[in-house]
């Protein structure tokens, strides 16, 4: 597509400065109000060869710096991210949609990693075992990968940055972003801001565009391992893509996370978790909840009686709407998408209790909060993930069946579980055959240091994002034996060292 007359485009950041975009453009637009406010630069192939080349040449010199002074780049950047807090959200409002209070949110998540990777020094401490056999030590070495890169979604187009290139850089390791083309502007204010905390040129890199990147990247022979989170099909396409060249790779794919309410739950403040999680940012969530498990046709009655009263109250507008609780979905396409399921749903049985349909008509992307009840294993509502504002609930006798469809579903990105039950809690806890469990906590993203990852076909790899999962993603192990001359040995020995 090419660019209209005198539009701004958005365009890399390669060795340290912007980089005007030589290939074709895609639009981008404001969801609130349907309009196109830029466009961004599809990289060509040789615009990311000029990407990885720059992280090349920074490897070296960048790599053998001391973790410390690493580190400390990491609490400049922190302070600049906390001075430029609303700036950075605005930039994500006005291209993505959600509200600024969730704006904010994403950005001081993607803060808190920061702040862990501050911790350098300590996180790579390797171990040592002082005379492990006579007269020999033994001890490990945390070293970097060497050129990594990211290619991140469009739902958090800040915070799932955040989760990647810091950690990968205080471990020593260059790195080259590739963002969503649908929300790309705060990509590049994050690479200004880091540069001004005192970061080398040519350590972060930016590329804008579409799969033609994407697959430079993950073909690239000098990029060592690829981070990405994005829908599951495209997830196992880079596990297996990266694996065949011998890559490192963390994959995070799509999700269907289940809340499961129990008979004895505190129920008024289980229905607000619920709205939140099923509704805020539109539901264009990994962790969003999108099935709600009733346990028992009391627990379900009830449910289904709070959430239409509290639904009818839900907020809808643009980011800078006083009182906003939700605004629009990311693009036209995208709300196309969610329509369809939610005519899918209909046809398939699922009684609809709130039409999401009904909302937006004139400008800006939006679509109404939808409620499906009696909603079927076998539809594609539950099977499927929607990403938009849509919650199916589904009616269960008990605990079993519940757990049952937790552990069964192809998604097992989180589940959460609200009762008053010690008991069954803990149960649920051990049982829920899910990456992320959340008790009470209808949304249980961990703090950065933990790490973040989910199971079957929501993660693809061995390593979940962030915290210690991350550093050991980002770097290889290297085991020490060494042994010093001793005057008193001189004959030829043909065993393996051991403690004997």
């Amino acid at each position: 597509m090419s660019r209209e007359r005198g539009e701004q485009v958005v365009g890399h950041w390669i060795g340290g400065v912007g980089v005007e975009p030589s290939g074709g453009v895609a639009p981008i637009f404001n969801p609130a109000l349907g309009v196109r406010l830029r466009a961004v630069g599809l990289a060509t192939l040789e615009e990311v060869n000029r990407a990885v080349h720059a992280a090349a040449a920074a490897l070296d010199s960048w790599a053998q710096l001391p973790a410390q002074r690493r580190a400390r780049v990491m609490f400049r950047f922190k302070q600049l991210l906390e001075d430029n807090r609303a700036v950075l959200a605005a930039i994500i409002s006005e291209e993505h949609g959600k509200t600024l209070a969730d704006a904010e949110g994403e950005v001081s998540r993607g803060i808190e990693v920061v702040e862990f990777a501050c911790a350098a020094p300590q996180l790579l401490k390797g171990e040592l075992s002082n005379n492990a056999s006579t007269g020999i030590d033994t001890y490990s070495l945390h070293q970097p990968l060497g050129i990594v890169a990211g290619i991140t979604p469009f739902n958090f187009p800040a915070m799932v940055p955040l989760w990647m290139f810091p950690l990968a850089l205080v471990c020593g390791n260059t790195f080259v972003l590739k963002p969503s083309e649908r929300d790309p502007s705060v990509s590049i204010r994050l690479a200004e801001l880091i540069q001004e905390a005192g970061l080398p040129q040519g350590v972060l890199n930016v590329v804008q565009g579409d799969k033609t990147a994407v697959e430079a990247l993950l073909h690239h022979p000098a990029v060592s391992g690829i981070s990405f989170v994005g829908s599951t099909p495209v997830a196992r396409h880079i596990q297996t893509q990266a694996i065949a060249q011998g890559k490192r790779v963390q994959a995070l794919g799509g999700a269907k996370n289940h809340m499961v309410i129990l008979p004895d739950a505190e129920l008024d403040s289980a229905v607000e978790a619920l709205v939140g999680a099923a509704y805020g940012a539109a539901g264009e969530r990994c962790m969003a909840i999108s099935v709600a498990v009733a346990v028992g046709e009391q627990t379900a009655e009830r449910l289904i009686e709070r959430l239409r009263t509290r639904l009818s109250h839900l907020k809808i507008g643009a980011a800078d709407t006083p009182g906003v609780e939700m605004g629009p979905l990311v693009t036209e396409a995208h709300r196309a998408r969610v329509r369809e399921y939610i005519d899918a749903g209909e046809r398939e049985g699922a009684q609809l209790l709130l039409d999401g349909r009904t909302v937006g008509s004139g400008s800006g992307f939006f679509l109404g909060p939808t409620l499906f009840d009696r909603v079927q294993p076998h539809m594609r509502i539950y099977r499927e993930e929607i990403f938009g504002p849509v919650l199916s609930v589904v009616r269960v006798p008990d605990y079993a069946a519940a757990l049952q469809l937790v552990n069964t579903h192809q998604y097992a990105n989180g589940a959460a579980v609200f009762t008053r039950s010690g008991e069954l809690a803990r149960r649920f806890v051990q049982d829920a055959a899910a990456g992320m469990v959340g008790v009470n906590v209808a949304i249980p993203v961990p703090v950065a240091f933990h790490s973040f990852g989910g199971w079957r076909n929501s993660m693809f790899g061995d390593y979940s994002v962030y915290g210690m999962e991350g550093v050991r993603f980002y770097t290889r192990l290297k085991t020490v034996t060494e042994r010093w001359p001793d005057e008193t040995r001189t004959e030829a020995d043909f065993s393996l060292p051991t403690s004997m």
